[in-house]
This record gives structure tokens, C-alpha cells and sequence, in this order.
């Protein structure tokens, strides 16, 4: 015998790898079925299949490993602001654009054709950046920010002809060049200075007139930004004060300008960040960056909360798709590692915590996938107005509810979900990546003041009320709840009861959706704990009534 073999190792799990992200999430296919009907599968099937591999896996790892660097001059000297990524990051950005994952969407959107013909290009999408989002989140973000700044370019009718056809091809090009030479592009936004914050109208950039030309009216920019992420893409949307009276305005900035020159647009340093490792995120400033007016001199929130609408969409898809994955670790674990005599997943306690668990990540998905389904029907006003109102919500309450599941699930795990390497290893990214999507696009109090300016925007009860009708008879506390909410949106529609009422708002249409397209023993068990109160402060508080195993079996990742 091996005088040097001290132990054999076993009760060991195997790592969750070479399995279909799609097949294996039925919460997502129901959730699709209802809102979607027509929806063609196939292209979230083949991402499912594509996400879910070995190789991209060692893709996602890599690419946090081996984070951004910032190269500010060349060897000779020479200022160049460019950061440099490992490889693997740019694999997983050619497989998002390649997937349709940034402005793709906008090509189908709105034409009555598509829609005759059930295409639903934003849940589809939707869907897609979810399943992504399992395997990388980090990168996604300028993808999310393509996505939602390709329609904020109709501002110039002469910069979207020539840059959204770009935005929306399928073809990865990282090089900096003018986008003529490009087959595609990507865009990012630039909002948040060192004095405001989310207060915008502090910003202090100014933009000072410089004539005008084929885009229109062309400024100077000189200032900064304090967070400024993705400042490899192509271009941005930045907001800067133009001159009185008209205040804070919109404008479209390239790294590249159309003579071929670099654009001034200085990176001071990356951002050394909790999580979200393989995004640069990074402070910039403009030594008089030349930049073109997009919209109206004086309109720049009202443009750049239109596109903050569509970036807060995907915090809520990718917080879901976090809590999905988070979910699939912690239930392949315990159905593999044994104690105290039987499998994890076998014992009271733990059936009661990833049965808890799974009824959130379900609702998650539940909650964006139809909110996702609003923006595919913006011609019809009321779902104009629920996209309106269920955005702050949704992504209030799905990215609250997100990081503490991650921490829920690492438990489950024990001292292997802590750990950085291996599959288990999957947990602690997604643990340390959760609270961006909290913070990114305006924190907790931003989205619950938010909820409170789309109150205003038209009868908010009577369009719940449509939505929740479906459900009424299949609960008793859903019932309560529905009679109570149309009070309650009126006497809560305060600062100080906001987050409450964004609270309530979410459960309720969460509850209904699930009531519709979950089986009974998640929707019975989701109303009797988050709105019937038979639920504890934390995960594995469900009581005795529910049906554990019909829960566990349709969540498993196998």
C-alpha cells in the first residue's frame, strides 16, 4: 500500500456541468408558455444547451479570474485609454451578441407584423439574458446597456439610421475603430458624477455649443463620471448641462469619432468592485469630448429614465436568473451528499429550505418574464401603464429578495459553498455579484420613490385589478389581499410606506401569475407563506401543509 495515500475521497457531489439550462427550468417554460404562447423555443433551447457546457463554465471562471486591466498610455507615450480583457470575456460577449441579447430586440419591436405573426422579440430576450446570466452575469452589462440605449438613439433620426442597424447585428467586434468599419457595436451610458449620485440634476458636465453637422448639433463635453461602466463600447449616452436655460440634457458620445481620431474621453482607474469582477467599471473624464444632442436641449432625464426603465428590466431578469442558478447549485449538492444516514435533500429541514427557496426563484421568474411581456405590448395602454408601475417593483422586491437566497444557498453547501474554486465555487460569484443589481439603476429608495411617480401616471388599481382578476377564488389570503390592495395603493402612496407597498404590490402579482402557471403545490404553498403569513423570517419557514417533494421534484436542475 501507498505509504502516501492518507484517504479516499468520497460523499463527495459532482459538479453541475453539461446540463441543458432551458430543458431543465420549468418554472422558465411555463412562464414562457403563458405570456409567450407562440414563441419560437429554439433559439433559447440551443443557449440553454450552449450555457450550460463545460467550456463556458471555464469561460465565466476565467474571465473573473483574470479581471480588466486598465493600459491608459502605449509605450511610446502616447494616451490611448484602453482596457484590456482575457480572452474568455470576449468568448462570452460574442455568444450574448450572438444570441440577441442587446439591441436585437428592437428590430422586431413594435412592427404589427411580428406581432401578427407571435413573435414576442422582448421575452424572448427576456428569457435568453436570464438563461446567460446563469452562466456570467458581470458582462452582461453592456449588453443590457445596448439593449436599452438603442431605442434612446430615435432622439436622432441621423445617428440611429447609421448606428442601430450596428446595434443590432449579431456579430462581436472589440477593436476600437469608427463604427462604419465595424459589422457591430456596443453601446454604454454615462450618468453619475462624484456630487450626485442619483441625483443627476447635480451633474456638473457642461456642454458648450460647436456648431453642427450630418448628426445634427454638435457639442463639447468637459466633466466627468464617477461610475462609468463598459468604457470599451463604442458609444455612449451622457447627460451634461448645455446651456441656460435648458439645463441638463442628453447626448451621444463615441469612443471613435467618424474621422477616425479618438475621442477625448480620459479612464482615470477601474473600479475595484465587491463583485461584478470581469465588467469594467470605471471614473472617466471628458477633455472636451465632442458629443451630439440627442432629444431636446433640457429633456435629458426624461430620456434617460426611459432607457433606465429597460436596464432596471434586467435587473429584475438578472437577479432571477442569479437566484435560478443559485437554487440548481444548492439542490445538486444535497440530492448527492449524505448525512446522518440518508441524502441531504432527504431531510425535513432541508426539503423545507430548498422547497422555500424554490417558490422565490419560481416567482422571480414569474414576476419578469411578465413584466418583460409589457414591454412587447407597449401599443396597448394598460400594459404601457403595468410596465410602468411593475419595473420599480419588480425590481425593488426580486433583487431584495436575491441576495439573501444566495446566502441561503451557499449554506446548503456549508464550508464547500464558501469556497472559490470548482463548481461550488459558482456560489460565491453569484453571492458577491447579487447586490449590484440592487444598487445599478437607482437603489432600494430610488425604485420604491419611483413606484410612486408611475402612481400618477393613470389608474394603477383598476389595471392590478385586471391583472390579479384571473386568480381571484384560488386563495383565500390572495383574496383578502386583492380586496385590500386598491385601499391599500391609496393610503401607502407615501415615502415612508413606499417600500412597503412595493412589497405588497409584488406578492400579490406574483401570487397570481403563479396561480396560473404553476402547478398547485407552489402557488398553494407561495400564498399560504408570503400572503397567508404561515411563514417564519427566514428561508425553511414553510408550514407542515406543504408538498415538499412536488416542489423539490420541479425544481431540480437534473
Amino acid at each position: 500500500m501507498n505509504a502516501f495515500v492518507t484517504h479516499e475521497v468520497f460523499n463527495q457531489p459532482q459538479p453541475l456541468v453539461d446540463y441543458d439550462l432551458f430543458a431543465t427550468n420549468r418554472a422558465l417554460q411555463d412562464a414562457l408558455r403563458f405570456n409567450a404562447p407562440s414563441l419560437d423555443l429554439s433559439p433559447l433551447q440551443a443557449l440553454g444547451r450552449e450555457v450550460g457546457t463545460a467550456l463556458m463554465q471555464q469561460h465565466a471562471r476565467l474571465a473573473n479570474v483574470h479581471t480588466p486591466v486598465l493600459h491608459t498610455h502605449d509605450r511610446f507615450g502616447r494616451r490611448i485609454d484602453e482596457v484590456e480583457f482575457h480572452p474568455s470575456y470576449h468568448a462570452l460577449m460574442g455568444a450574448a451578441v450572438g444570441a440577441g441579447l442587446h439591441g436585437t430586440p428592437w428590430a422586431e419591436a413594435g412592427d404589427p407584423a411580428a406581432a401578427a405573426a407571435g413573435r414576442s422579440p422582448h421575452v424572448q430576450r427576456a428569457a435568453g439574458f436570464m438563461l446567460f446570466t446563469e452562466l456570467e452575469p458581470s458582462m452582461l452589462c453592456p449588453i443590457s446597456m445596448t439593449y436599452a440605449a438603442t431605442p434612446g438613439l430615435r432622439g436622432n433620426a441621423a445617428i440611429y439610421a447609421d448606428w442601430a442597424p450596428k446595434l443590432q447585428s449579431r456579430w462581436y467586434d472589440r477593436q476600437l475603430a469608427v463604427w462604419r468599419d465595424k459589422p457591430g457595436v456596443t453601446m454604454g451610458m454615462g450618468m453619475t458624477e462624484k456630487q450626485g449620485g442619483s441625483d443627476v440634476r447635480a451633474n456638473t458636465t457642461q456642454a458648450v455649443r460647436d456648431g453642427s453637422d450630418a448628426w445634427g448639433e454638435r457639442y463639447v463635453l468637459t466633466g466627468h463620471k464617477w461610475f462609468f461602466s463598459a468604457p470599451m463600447c463604442d458609444a455612449f449616452l451622457v447627460l451634461a448641462q448645455a446651456p441656460a436655460p435648458a439645463g441638463l440634457s442628453c447626448f451621444f458620445l463615441p469612443r471613435v469619432l467618424p474621422d477616425g481620431t479618438r475621442n477625448a474621453l480620459r479612464i482615470q482607474r477601474l473600479k475595484d468592485k465587491l463583485g461584478n469582477r470581469a465588467n469594467a467599471s470605471s471614473e472617466v473624464e471628458f477633455h472636451g469630448a465632442t458629443a451630439w444632442l440627442v432629444g431636446e436641449e433640457g429633456r435629458g432625464v426624461p430620456q434617460i429614465l426611459e432607457m433606465g426603465t429597460m436596464t432596471r428590466l434586467d435587473c429584475s431578469l438578472g437577479t432571477s436568473g442569479l437566484m435560478r442558478q443559485a437554487l440548481a447549485q444548492a439542490l445538486n449538492h444535497t440530492a448527492q451528499r449524505s448525512a446522518f444516514g440518508k441524502p441531504l435533500i432527504a431531510q425535513p429541514l432541508m426539503k423545507n429550505v430548498l422547497a422555500d427557496m424554490a417558490l422565490e426563484s419560481e416567482a422571480a421568474v414569474a414576476l419578469s418574464i411578465r413584466l418583460a411581456r409589457a414591454f412587447d405590448r407597449a401599443h396597448d395602454p394598460r400594459e404601457r401603464l403595468l410596465a410602468r408601475v411593475l419595473t420599480p417593483i419588480a425590481k425593488f422586491w426580486i433583487c431584495k429578495r436575491g441576495a439573501a437566497l444566495a446566502q441561503e444557498a451557499m449554506e446548503c453547501l456549508g464550508g464547500n459553498g464558501y469556497v472559490e474554486e470548482g463548481g461550488e465555487g459558482v456560489l460565491a460569484r453569484i453571492y458577491r455579484e447579487m447586490p449590484v443589481n440592487s444598487i445599478w439603476e437607482g437603489a432600494g429608495n430610488i425604485m420604491a420613490i419611483d413606484l410612486l411617480r408611475a402612481l400618477r401616471k393613470g389608474d394603477i388599481a383598476a389595471a392590478l385589478a385586471d391583472e390579479l382578476a384571473p386568480a381571484r377564488g384560488a386563495h383565500p389570503a390572495l383574496d383578502r389581499l386583492m380586496e385590500a390592495l386598491p385601499t391599500r395603493v391609496e393610503a401607502m402612496a407615501t415615502e415612508t410606506q413606499a417600500r412597503r407597498l412595493a412589497q405588497d404590490v409584488a406578492l400579490a402579482v406574483q401570487a397570481a401569475l403563479l396561480v396560473q402557471t404553476a402547478p398547485a403545490a407552489v402557488h398553494e404553498a407561495f400564498c399560504a407563506s408570503r400572503i397567508g403569513g404561515d411563514w417564519g423570517q427566514t428561508f425553511g419557514t414553510l408550514g407542515e401543509g406543504a408538498d415538499f417533494d412536488a416542489i423539490l421534484a420541479r425544481a431540480m436542475p437534473r
